[in-house]
Parts: structure tokens; sequence; C-alpha cells
């Protein structure tokens, strides 16, 4: 199992830019994918943006041009990078591992949940 921590959630303007991080530990392994999901109250959890260990990304087209997903291997981190917020980007964001398992994708681990406000 896959430990995350993410931090830098909180309450910004329309317009604004939020930069959230996430830390992983355990049972993490260098080819595992790392992505942010998000959940807005009485919806379910959409992908937001996930990095390949070898750095392909994928973005929903919500976000494409305003958010930009990075990892450090190094450090076993992924980052989020938010600019021109909307009050629709509001929500819960998780961080997750993804690990390729033969033909499947099994997700190995979830945060906590950081908090993302936008007002408008």
């Amino acid at each position: 199992q896959v430990q995350l921590v993410e931090s830098g959630g909180g309450l910004v303007q329309a317009g604004g830019s939020l930069r959230l991080s996430c830390a992983a530990s355990g049972s993490i392994f260098s080819s595992d994918a790392m992505g942010w999901y998000r959940q807005a109250p009485g919806k379910q959890r959409e992908l937001v943006a996930r990095i390949a260990a070898g750095g392909s990304k994928d973005y929903s087209d919500s976000v494409k041009g305003r958010f930009t997903i990075s990892r450090d291997n190094a450090k076993n981190m992924v980052s989020l990078q938010m600019n021109t917020l909307k009050p629709e980007d509001t929500a819960v964001y998780y961080c997750n591992t993804e690990r390729r398992i033969g033909s499947a994708v099994a997700v190995t681990g979830w945060g906590q949940g950081t908090q993302v406000t936008v007002s408008s």
C-alpha cells in the first residue's frame, strides 16, 4: 500500500492560482502513475490529470490549458499547478497512485484529500 499526503488547498478568488502537492511513501514503484482526482458535493469523483512514470500526461477537457501536472520521481512527489481557477473547480482534490498489473490498472493508494474553494 502507498501512503499519500496532499497539501496546498485553500480559498482563492476566481482567476487566481493554487499549487497542490502530494508526497508518497510506502510501497511505491518507480513505474507507478500518479494522478489527481476531484470530487465536488453531490458529484462523482473525476480524473483531473494523470502523469505516467515516463512523463506522459493526460488532462480532463475541463482543465486543459489551465492546470499542469508534474512529478519528482526522486522525491516521490506529484504536484498540480492550477491557474485561472473557476468556481466550478471547487472540490476536494485527491492524489493517487496507479500500477499496471498485466492488462489491468490497480489503484495502490489515495490521499486524504485537500479542499479547494474558488469564490466568484
